[in-house]
């Protein structure tokens, strides 16, 4: 019988070990699943925030995009504009320089047209110089007639049967060197 109860006491004493064990153990386990919970819901905010994070990288990411070949679609239009005015320009400068080359055409003719005028003039103004020269010989001329028929219009109007004497201009022909 003491074999009986030394070994229900052993029993008692394994069981009591055991429940404290597995006590124990029970405690330590949810101690564990505990810290291994926490730690998931820690992991499972990182993540989600990892998500929010890389979803807002993502929009950032296409707007950047959209934002990119949307300047470079404006970038295109100004090339275009800027191709457009250059072709413009030289079009416009082309214009000019013909206008310019036309108006320089047309004070060469002036100029000359003014240099041949000019001659012509000087000509006019030479054969001008030189038909007072005459005309004053003539008066002269005509002033010492008068004196002299003045002087002896006695012995003269025996000579000339007109009553009154008429003179004759008969001009030289001159040429202009134009």
């Amino acid at each position: 019988t003491d074999l009986a109860a030394a070994l229900r006491e052993l029993r008692a004493q394994y069981e009591a070990l055991a429940a404290r064990n597995l006590q124990a153990a029970e405690d330590w386990y949810r101690a564990r699943c505990a810290r291994l919970h926490e730690r998931a819901t820690r992991s499972q905010e990182a993540v989600r925030a990892s998500r929010r994070e890389a979803g807002e990288c993502r929009r950032q990411l296409q707007a950047r995009l959209a934002e990119m070949e949307s300047l470079r679609g404006a970038q295109q239009s100004l090339e275009r504009q800027l191709q457009e005015l250059e072709e413009r320009h030289s079009a416009e400068a082309a214009g000019l320089q013909d206008t310019i080359g036309q108006l320089e055409d047309d004070l060469r003719n002036t100029k000359n047209e003014m240099a041949r005028h000019l001659r012509e003039y000087q000509d006019l103004l030479n054969v001008k110089m030189a038909l007072d020269i005459e005309i004053a010989a003539y008066r002269k001329l005509l002033e010492g007639e008068e004196t002299l028929f003045s002087m002896g219009s006695s012995s003269l109007s025996t000579l000339n049967p007109l009553p009154n004497p008429t003179y004759s201009f008969q001009p030289r022909g001159f040429s202009s060197s134009a």
